[in-house]
């Protein structure tokens, strides 16, 4: 049995829109960030759990561009679960990160040792 090479190519203008939108999702979550820090209450729980969903689909489509933006000779499609699944993964972990660099205060907990 021979193998094959395949030789692909890069479609430009998807690639340059992935960039454009990872630029655009990254500043969301900056600004996300300081919405959560300036929140409080009721209000920093809908910041903390609606914005990563936001800020993950956009990640996660400037993702998939950037797949489409390889083009081969051979057709190529997702498997929608794993996608699926790797959107909630990324949602999940943005939520716990996006609360930890929001905390107003750290307490003496959650520094770490000091070195004496």
């Amino acid at each position: 049995m021979a193998a094959g090479n395949l030789i692909g190519s890069y479609n430009y203008a998807l690639v340059a829109l992935s960039v454009l939108i990872a630029i655009f999702a990254s500043y969301a979550a900056l600004d996300l960030a300081g919405r959560v820090t300036a929140a409080g209450g009721w209000t920093r729980a809908v910041w903390l759990l609606g914005g990563p969903v936001r800020w993950d689909w956009h990640l996660v489509h400037a993702t998939n561009i950037g797949m489409l933006a390889f083009v081969l000779p051979i057709p190529v499609a997702y498997h929608w679960p794993t996608v699926l699944l790797s959107l909630l993964a990324a949602i999940l972990a943005s939520v716990v990160a996006l609360d930890v660099v929001s905390r107003p205060k750290w307490g003496r907990s959650e520094r770490s040792p000091e070195v004496s």
